[in-house]
C-alpha cells in the first residue's frame, strides 16, 4: 500500500477533477503490476496494473489507494474489470465519497466473491485526497492562503519593498504549489504593483494555473504579463461592463466573467461549476482578509522569512477589516512544519471541512 499512495502522490496536481490513485497487484510475493492515474479521462489505476499483469493477475492481490469505481464514465467501471481479470482479493486504503460510487465498488467485488478489506493506511490515503473530497463535498475548489512573510507577518516595508523576503529555496517549493493547484488567485492591486506572471517555473518544467483576477472596476492594464505573455489562462472576474476594455482584454485571449458582485462565495460556486477543484490564493493583504472573513478558505501555509521589518506602514499579509472578536477567528491546526532553506514552511489546516 505504501508504494501504491507513492505512485498516487507522483500524480499530485495532474488529475483534477479526478482523484489521484495508484494500485500495485501482488501475485507469490511478487510484484506483477502497478499504476497510476495520470489524468482525467484517460485509463486509471488499476486498469494500468491490471494490463501489466495480464495473466498474472488471475488469483493475485490488487492494493488500492481508493475504492474502484462501479459507474460508467469517460472509462468503463474498474470494479467490473478487477472482476473479470480474476483478481481474488482487494485491498483499499480509502473509501469514495462520490455519489457515483460511495461503497458500490466494494459492493461489486464483495458480490463476486472477492475478499476485500477496506481502510489500511486510510488516514495517508485521505490526505492525499483532501483536494478532491472537498470538491465532491461541497462542489467548490479546495482553497489555500499562500503568505510569504517576515517574522511580524510583513509582506513588504513601508516603501513597498517585497522582493525579496524569503529565500530562493521558499520560492521554488511555492513554484511547487503552482504546479499541483488547477488555479491561482489575486487581486488587481497586486497586478498593478508587481505586474507578475503567475506561472509555475520549476527545474523541468510543470503545469501552469488557470489565473484568475478579481477586478472589480476592470483596472487590469492591457499591457499587464497575464494579460499578454499567452503562457497559461487569465480569467478576468469584474462587475464593470466596459465594452471597449473588455474587448480588448478578450483580443488578447482572457476570459471575462461579469458578475452583479464580487464576493468570495460567488466566485467559489463559479469556479466549482467549471471543475476548478483547487485554488491557490497568492493575493495581498486585503485579499487574503476577504477569505479570513469569509471562512472559504481550508488551508494556510506561511513561508517565514527570519527578518523582522516593523513599521506601522509596512504592508502586512492579512489586512482590510480583519475579525473583530477572536471568538470569531478560525481555530486552525498545524499539519507540518519545516524549514526551506532559511526559512519555515508552516502548513495549517481550517477545522470543519
Amino acid at each position: 500500500m505504501k508504494m501504491a499512495l507513492e505512485l498516487a502522490k507522483a500524480t499530485e496536481g495532474q488529475t483534477a477533477p479526478n482523484p489521484v490513485v495508484g494500485s500495485v497487484i501482488v501475485k507469490d510475493g511478487q510484484i506483477v503490476g502497478f499504476g497510476a492515474h495520470l489524468r482525467a479521462g484517460e485509463e486509471h489505476a488499476e486498469r494500468h496494473a491490471l494490463k501489466m499483469a495480464g495473466e498474472k493477475a488471475k488469483g493475485a492481490t490488487m492494493y488500492v489507494t481508493l475504492e474502484p469505481c462501479s459507474h460508467f464514465g469517460r472509462t468503463s467501471p474498474c470494479a467490473d474489470a478487477v472482476i473479470e481479470a480474476g483478481i481474488s482479493k482487494v485491498i483499499i486504503a480509502s473509501t469514495d465519497p462520490n455519489p457515483l460510487v460511495a461503497g458500490q465498488g466494494i459492493k461489486k467485488l464483495r458480490d463476486a466473491n472477492i475478499e476485500t478489506i477496506v481502510g489500511v493506511m486510510r488516514e495517508e490515503a485521505d490526505k492525499l485526497n483532501d483536494v478532491f473530497f472537498h470538491f465532491i463535498k461541497h462542489k467548490k475548489p479546495f482553497v489555500t492562503l499562500k503568505s510569504a512573510t517576515s517574522l511580524d507577518g510583513k509582506i513588504a516595508t513601508s516603501i513597498g519593498e517585497s522582493q525579496w523576503i524569503t529565500s530562493e529555496e521558499s520560492r521554488y517549493d511555492a513554484h511547487l504549489l503552482r504546479h499541483i493547484h488547477d488555479a491561482i488567485l489575486v487581486g488587481v492591486n497586486t497586478v498593478i504593483a508587481d505586474d507578475p506572471s503567475l506561472t509555475t517555473r520549476l527545474e523541468h518544467g510543470g503545469k501552469h494555473p488557470i489565473r484568475i483576477i478579481l477586478d472589480t472596476h476592470l483596472r487590469t492594464p492591457v499591457t499587464a504579463k497575464l494579460v499578454t505573455d499567452k503562457l497559461a489562462p487569465t480569467w478576468i472576474i469584474t462587475t464593470v461592463k466596459e465594452e471597449e476594455k473588455i474587448d480588448s482584454l478578450k483580443a488578447s485571449g482572457v476570459s471575462i466573467i461579469l458578475m452583479d458582485e464580487i464576493t468570495i462565495p460567488n466566485v467559489l460556486s463559479y469556479l466549482g461549476k467549471h471543475n476548478i477543484s483547487s485554488l491557490l490564493v497568492e493575493g495581498g493583504g486585503k485579499i487574503n482578509d476577504s477569505f479570513l472573513r469569509s471562512g472559504e478558505f481550508q488551508q494556510v501555509i506561511i513561508y517565514l522569512a527570519p527578518k523582522i521589518i516593523g513599521g506601522q506602514g509596512a504592508l502586512s499579509s492579512f489586512s482590510g477589516e480583519g475579525i473583530t472578536t477572536l471568538s470569531d477567528a478560525p481555530k486552525l491546526t498545524f499539519s507540518s512544519m519545516k524549514q526551506v532553506g532559511p526559512d519555515l514552511k508552516l502548513t495549517l489546516l481550517k477545522g470543519g471541512d
